[in-house]
C-alpha cells in the first residue's frame, strides 16, 4: 500500500468523511505549501499529548482547568450538563449562556453496556454538593438514550437534595433544554415526536 493510500484510509475513518472525501483531502494537501503540511502533521502529532479533559468539567483543554471553569466572570450557580466536549463548543458558539458546564462522556445505553458508573455522574454530584449550584440544565439530545440519561440525572439530583437536608442544596432545580418546532418551521412537515414534545413543553405568552 502506498503513502497516498495509507493517508486516504486514515482520513476515511474520521466522522463524516467517506473514501471520496478522503481522496480529495489528500489531493488537496499535496498541492499545499510544504510548511503548512509540516505544521499540520506536527499539530496532529502532539494533539493527544497536549489536549486533555478539564479536571473540573471534562471539556478539552491544554491546561489543568479549561478557560471556562477558570473564568471568574462565569456564573458558577448554573451547570449545563452535556454529552460530549464538542457540545460545549456548540453552545458557546451562540454566545448567550454564561454558566459552567459538565461533560458526561456519553449517555446511558444499557444494550451497549454503558451505565451510570461509566459516565461522569458522581463528579457532577460532587460539584453540586460542594458548590453554590442553584440550577442544573440537562442538555442531552432528545433521543431515547438522551431522555433516559436526563431522567436518571433528575432522579439522583433530587435524591441528593432530599438527603442533604441543606437549605442551599434544596434550592437546586433541574431543567431540560426545550425541544419542539424550530423557528420558521411548518407544522405540515413536523414529525409526530417533535410535535408531541412541542405540546408538552409549551409555555405561557
Amino acid at each position: 500500500m502506498s503513502t497516498f493510500d495509507d493517508l486516504t484510509g486514515n482520513f476515511s475513518k474520521l466522522p463524516g468523511i467517506g473514501k471520496k472525501s478522503a481522496v480529495r483531502i489528500v489531493n488537496w494537501l499535496l498541492k499545499q505549501d510544504s510548511a503548512y503540511v509540516h505544521r499540520f502533521a506536527q499539530n496532529l502529532g502532539v494533539l493527544q499529548e497536549r489536549v486533555k479533559p478539564c479536571i473540573v468539567c471534562g471539556t478539552w483543554t491544554e491546561s489543568e482547568t479549561c478557560p471556562i471553569c477558570s473564568n471568574p466572570l462565569r456564573d458558577s450557580s448554573i451547570i449545563c450538563v452535556v454529552e460530549q466536549p464538542q457540545d460545549v463548543s456548540t453552545i458557546e458558539a451562540y454566545g448567550e449562556y454564561r454558566g459552567l458546564y459538565h461533560v458526561l462522556g456519553g449517555l446511558i445505553k444499557p444494550l451497549e453496556g454503558v451505565g451510570p458508573a461509566q459516565l461522569s455522574i458522581q463528579p457532577l454530584l460532587g460539584r453540586i454538593k460542594s458548590g453554590n449550584v442553584k440550577e442544573v440544565i440537562i442538555a442531552t439530545n432528545p433521543t431515547v438514550e438522551g431522555d433516559t440519561t436526563a431522567l436518571y440525572l433528575n432522579k439522583v439530583i433530587s435524591e441528593l437534595k432530599q438527603g442533604s437536608g441543606g437549605e442551599e442544596a434544596a434550592a437546586v432545580k433541574v431543567t431540560r433544554l426545550a425541544t419542539g418546532i424550530p423557528v420558521g418551521g411548518d407544522l405540515e412537515y413536523i414529525d409526530k415526536r417533535t410535535l408531541s414534545l412541542s405540546f408538552r413543553g409549551r409555555g405561557e405568552f
